[in-house]
């Protein structure tokens, strides 16, 4: 009887891209992304965000809602109304923790809406849903 040996399935690695104003937080949700085995590229603001999404082809984004310029709200309506970049999920990441701040955010089109500070297990168990 002869083995046959199959080559590893390769393990695909997920971009996500982290937009946050505070540094202190991105570097967090960062950290936290890559011990998880994801690659993470990060912005500070909104602007020009469109371009960098569509250039760097992320595989999510968890972005604030409070920046500087443009929001996290005005942003994520500009993707998921973008037939570029709608198939992303967004997961807006914010300290508004009221209940129609949350809902405003996914009537913009968020999967999901974390309130800061946002739990290790419970982001990293919403990036894996979305990437299933």
């Amino acid at each position: 009887m002869v083995a046959t040996m199959t080559a590893p399935t390769p393990r695909v690695t997920h971009k996500i891209l982290v937009v946050d104003d505070s540094p202190t937080e991105r570097f967090y949700v960062a950290d936290m992304l890559q011990r998880k085995g994801y690659k993470v590229i990060t912005a500070e603001n909104c602007d020009d965000l469109l371009a960098r999404i569509k250039a760097e082809k992320p595989s999510a984004i968890v972005m604030d809602v409070v920046m500087p310029g443009t929001s996290g709200y005005q942003m994520t309506r500009a993707i998921s109304r973008d037939p570029e970049t709608r198939h992303i999920p967004v997961v807006l990441c914010t300290s508004k923790s009221n209940e129609t701040d949350r809902i405003w955010g996914l009537r913009q089109g968020a999967r999901e809406y974390l309130i800061k500070p946002v739990r290790a297990e419970q982001l990293l168990a919403t990036i894996a849903s979305l990437l299933k």
